[in-house]
């Protein structure tokens, strides 16, 4: 074997390509993003976004703002999907299963919501990929709340 084909990924690389897997199937029209918790290097809970379960999904016109021309960032109050980072922790406590001090690997920054959503759940570190709409607020309660935040940075 070559060397580049022995190359073993680091513990970040690796649970952010399984959260790029679980992005596919999210089910939202417009955009795909997963989350994945992770506690001692153990995946616990992942989320990806997507209408309520028991709805018709996103592509199928369960959501009304996603099936329309609405431009990206507008009315999205109107949006019913869920978060990816909210689905993680909805999942975990469906099964029983506490988020607490893991990390959160997500393909996205965290939007405000998920961010207090984070905190609460007692998350300890968020480690995402790509930023959208971080809020210096995002950050600032990350900060004082004293959970890591940081981007994840391909090699």
């Amino acid at each position: 074997m070559k060397k580049e084909e022995q190359k073993r990924p680091d513990w970040d690389e690796y649970f952010m390509d399984i959260a790029h897997v679980v992005s596919r199937r999210g089910n939202c029209s417009r955009r795909k993003v997963a989350a994945v918790i992770v506690r001692d290097r153990r995946i616990i809970s992942t989320g990806y976004n997507g209408t309520p379960r028991g709805i018709p999904n996103c592509f199928e016109g369960g959501c009304p703002r996603c099936s329309s021309d609405a431009p990206s960032g507008s009315d999205l109050g109107d949006c019913i999907c869920a978060h990816a980072e909210e689905n993680a922790i909805v999942q975990a406590a469906y099964h029983g299963i506490s988020v607490r001090d893991g990390s959160l690997y997500c393909t996205l920054s965290p939007c405000l919501l998920c961010t207090k959503m984070i905190i609460n759940a007692g998350i300890k570190e968020v480690i995402y990929e790509e930023e959208y709409r971080f809020s210096p607020q995002s950050r600032e309660l990350f900060a004082t709340a004293g959970v890591i935040c940081r981007q994840f940075k391909r090699k």
